[in-house]
C-alpha cells in the first residue's frame, strides 16, 4: 500500500483530502500542530482507521518530521499546512510568516535530508496573483500578493522553486480558486454565512460586495491535487479553478435561498448587512486552468448550484460542529487594527 503524507490534514481542505486518499486506498500520515482552525471534529472518524495515523506536530520541527519520513517511508507528501485567513493575517503577520514560510523551509529540508525523490504537492492558492481587473491569470502571469497571508504563500512557493531548481527536489506547486465545503472553518465566507442564517442573523458582506471570487467544491480540488500528484511534472505550477466567478453578495443571497426553501422558518433579519471593507481588498481573483485540463484532461465537475446545496445541506446535519469551534474565533470581526 502506498504512504502518503498531509500536512494541515485536521484543517478544511486538508481533511477532505485525507478522507478521499483514503478511499482511493492510500495509507496517510496526518500531520497538524492542531492550531485554531484545525478541528479535531473534522477527523474524528479516522482513528480506528488502520491504514491512517495521526501526529500533532508543528512543521517547524524538523527533526521530528525528518523521524516521520525515516519511519514510515511515504513516497509523497500533500504540503497544506497554513494560516489561511487574510482578516487573521492583518492582526498578526508574524504567525503567517511562521507557518507559511518557515514551515515549508522546514519540510523542504526534511525531505532534502532524508530523500529528495520524494515528490511534494504544494498546495498554494490564486490569491498569489493578485488582483485582476479583468481575464484571467494563468500558470505564467506574474506575482502580486496584497496581503500578508498571500504574501507568505507567494513568498512559499518560490522557496519551494528555488529547492526543484538547486537542489533537485521533486515538487509541483498548485494554486486553487476559493474552495467550498464540509468541515470549513466558520470564519471564512460561506460557512460564515450559513451559520448566520441558521441562527437568524443578518449576512455580514464587505464593501458593497461587488468582489468577485472564483468558487470550487473541495471535492473537485481534492481529485485534482490526487491527479497532479500521479501525473504533475516535476517544476510546474498547475492552477486549479472552476471557471465560475460570483461576487460577494451573489454568494450571499444564493444562500439566503437555499435557506428559505428549507423551511427554516427564518426572520426579516435574514438579509445583506454591508459593512466596513478589509483594509487592501483585492476585488477580483479569477483563474486560467487550461493547463491542466489539456495537459491532466481535469476539470471541476460538481456545479455551484448542487455544491452550496450539499455544502447547506452539511451545515444544516451537523450543527454540533459549530458547537466544536469556540465563537471567539469567528464571531467577532477582525482585519482592522492596522
Amino acid at each position: 500500500m502506498k504512504k502518503v503524507i498531509v500536512t494541515g490534514g485536521a484543517g478544511f481542505i486538508g481533511s477532505n483530502l485525507v478522507k478521499y486518499l483514503l478511499k482511493k486506498k492510500y495509507f496517510v500520515i496526518n500531520i497538524d500542530k492542531l492550531s485554531y482552525s484545525a478541528n479535531p471534529y473534522n477527523i474524528k472518524n479516522l482513528k480506528k482507521n488502520r491504514n491512517y495515523i495521526f501526529f500533532k506536530l508543528d512543521l517547524n520541527n524538523k527533526n521530528k518530521i525528518t523521524k516521520i519520513l525515516k519511519k514510515y517511508k511515504p513516497e509523497g507528501i500533500f504540503n497544506l499546512a497554513a494560516e489561511t485567513h487574510v482578516d487573521r493575517s492583518i492582526d498578526k503577520p508574524k504567525n503567517f510568516i511562521t507557518s507559511n514560510i518557515l514551515g515549508t523551509y522546514s519540510l523542504l529540508e526534511a525531505v532534502l535530508n532524508y530523500n529528495k525523490k520524494i515528490k511534494i504537492v504544494h498546495v498554494s492558492t490564486d490569491e498569489v496573483y493578485g488582483d485582476l481587473v479583468s481575464g484571467r491569470s494563468n500558470e505564467n502571469y506574474p506575482y502580486n500578493p496584497s496581503s500578508p497571508y498571500s504574501s507568505t504563500k507567494a513568498s512559499a512557493d518560490h522557496i519551494v522553486k528555488s529547492y526543484i531548481r538547486t537542489y533537485k527536489i521533486n515538487a509541483v506547486i498548485s494554486n486553487c480558486c476559493n474552495n467550498y465545503g464540509p468541515n470549513q472553518f466558520p470564519e471564512k465566507l460561506i460557512p460564515k454565512l450559513i451559520f448566520n442564517i441558521l441562527k437568524n442573523k443578518p449576512l455580514p458582506i464587505y464593501g458593497n460586495g461587488k468582489n468577485s471570487r472564483e468558487w470550487m467544491h473541495v471535492q473537485d480540488h481534492c481529485e485534482a491535487l490526487l491527479l497532479i500528484y500521479l501525473r504533475g511534472k516535476t517544476g510546474e505550477n498547475y492552477n486549479i479553478g472552476s471557471g465560475k466567478n460570483l461576487t460577494n453578495k451573489d454568494i450571499a443571497n444564493k444562500l439566503i435561498n437555499i435557506g428559505r426553501g428549507k423551511s427554516l422558518n427564518l426572520s426579516k433579519k435574514v438579509k445583506i448587512k454591508f459593512v466596513k471593507d478589509r483594509p487592501g481588498h483585492d476585488f477580483r481573483y479569477a483563474l486560467n486552468s487550461k493547463k491542466i485540463l489539456n495537459e491532466l484532461n481535469w476539470k471541476a465537475r460538481i456545479s455551484l448550484e448542487v455544491g452550496l446545496t450539499k455544502t447547506f445541506d452539511w451545515y444544516l446535519e451537523n450543527k454540533s460542529f459549530f458547537n466544536s469551534v469556540s465563537k471567539k474565533l469567528y464571531i467577532n470581526r477582525m482585519g482592522l487594527k492596522k
